[in-house]
């Protein structure tokens, strides 16, 4: 008798594993399937879409979207993909043009800076600088766009999120005004940001600070010797207590700059991506938007005041 109890009761609990494992599946079924390009957007589509998307990330921490190549993996996830979020303004540099060939078949495409009016974008050397996450306010018009994707593709979840997205917008709000509070710890004269290329510009803007990158807006083509020269006496001249390394790039020619002329090492700064998700410092995760910025703003201000 003990055995035959044993028996259905085992029974049983395979038909419950096996019904609530195809309820999963089912479930994950519905979910809108994101593909995002940079760390940047794939946080920004995982905090909207929260429960119902599931959001596939090609590009990890560190990683330079400038240079950055698709592989066959990131084709297919492409192709079986409802919606690919981008940044957009050629920040992607050649993935761009494979996610722009990848339209058909119902999927759809969004850059995230749709929303952005022209008169709030940066111009360099000839393009439209692609790095506008730096600039806080305009992040939050990034997150509008790509609700309004996600609105489109699944019209019975727009109350989800709209909700997802007056949160987000508050939290982004408050990062805003924070980071402002804390550039004033640094007096003006002293808010000289020195880093490897010119990612930084919105966020100068939006924060006051004046930013000379050693390389233009794109990594794709490498500061030469004239420029590390020219960026070190300007260091010199200037008085600049300190210069910064980024993640994404390489930190050989920002070191030598450091060393030619005696300004410390400020640290190092998240420009091209975040850093890997969970990876905690001071409480905040820096593999968010959010963190980023908290972690970049918090070494600026240390290092300059």
């Amino acid at each position: 008798m003990k055995t035959r109890w044993k028996w259905m009761l085992s029974l049983y609990a395979m038909w419950v594993c096996a019904g609530i494992g195809t309820g999963f599946a089912a479930e994950a079924e519905k979910r809108l399937k994101v593909v995002a390009t940079t760390t940047m957007v794939a946080d920004l589509a995982r905090d909207l879409g929260g429960d119902r998307v599931d959001v596939a990330g090609l590009m990890g921490p560190g990683v330079d979207p400038h240079l950055y190549k698709a592989t066959a993996g990131d084709l297919r996830r492409m192709q079986r993909a409802d919606l690919i979020l981008y940044n957009g303004l050629h920040l992607e540099g050649k993935l761009q043009e494979a996610i722009e060939r990848s339209t058909g078949s119902g999927r759809k495409i969004k850059a995230v800076t749709d929303r952005i009016p022209k008169d709030r974008l940066l111009e360099a050397e000839g393009a439209v600088d692609p790095h506008v996450w730096f600039d806080v306010s305009l992040w939050i018009l990034c997150a509008e766009a790509a609700t309004e994707a996600f609105k489109e593709l699944d019209p019975a979840g727009s109350p989800y999120y709209e909700e997802r997205l007056q949160s987000v917008r508050a939290r982004l709000t408050a990062l805003h005004e924070w980071c402002k509070a804390q550039a004033k710890d640094v007096s003006p004269e002293q808010r000289i940001l020195i880093t490897s290329h010119d990612a930084f510009s919105y966020f100068g803007r939006a924060y006051g600070f004046k930013v000379i990158g050693l390389q233009g807006i794109s990594t794709v083509t490498e500061a030469g010797l004239a420029d590390v020269t020219r960026l070190t006496d300007f260091v010199k001249t200037n008085k600049v207590k300190a210069v910064f390394v980024e993640t994404s790039v390489s930190p050989a020619a920002m070191r030598r700059i450091q060393k030619d002329s005696g300004a410390r090492l400020g640290g190092e700064l998240f420009s091209d991506a975040t850093g890997s998700r969970g990876e905690m410092k001071d409480g905040y995760d820096l593999g968010t938007v959010e963190g980023m910025i908290r972690h970049n703003m918090n070494t600026i201000v240390r290092a300059l005041k």
